[in-house]
């Protein structure tokens, strides 16, 4: 067995990234009301925080031109995808203002309900931390919307998107 050690930093960016990537995490699609209308983002930073109060997190990128609505955003929802929604996950990482290929409904708070989500939550914002060149957006769960088929979620490792398999 070989191992390779480094400093993370600006020159080994590639290498950090290549090392995080071996964490397999689920994949949700973040939806808010912005002032231009319904916005989307993929992400893989999503974790529960707590249960009492229910709370939850994820971590848009300073950098992306979706991160202020979405830090200033008093609703959002986190709609964790199925493995068969990786061509939704895929668009809404490319382009997150268009809606027109994928059926949705405002919630009662008015931020976009994607139908196809194994399950949804609907969260207001409870608190926004700085986090390097991300922003922790914790958001306090208001209501779980799931599909009576749970099946298989959207699994990303190394690069890649898939499904966890036994």
């Amino acid at each position: 067995m070989t191992q390779t050690s480094f400093v993370p930093g600006p020159e080994t960016q590639a290498e950090m990234r290549a090392a995080l990537g071996c964490f397999a995490t689920g994949v949700v699609v973040v939806t808010t009301q912005s002032p231009r209308g319904p916005l989307a983002i993929t992400a893989n930073s999503f974790t529960s925080v707590s249960l009492e109060p229910p709370l939850v997190l994820w971590c848009p990128a300073v950098q992306s031109k979706r991160h202020d609505p979405f830090v200033g955003a008093s609703h959002f929802s986190i709609h964790v995808m199925a493995e068969q929604d990786m061509e939704t996950a895929l668009h809404f990482a490319r382009n997150g203002e268009v809606f027109d290929t994928h059926a949705w409904s405002a919630n009662a708070e008015g931020t976009p309900a994607l139908e196809q989500a194994l399950v949804r939550l609907d969260c207001g914002h409870h608190a926004a931390h700085p986090g390097g060149d991300h922003t922790i957006l914790v958001g306090e769960v208001l209501r779980v919307t799931q599909r009576g088929d749970l099946g298989a979620g959207l699994v990303f490792h190394q690069g890649q998107y898939g499904r966890f398999s036994r």
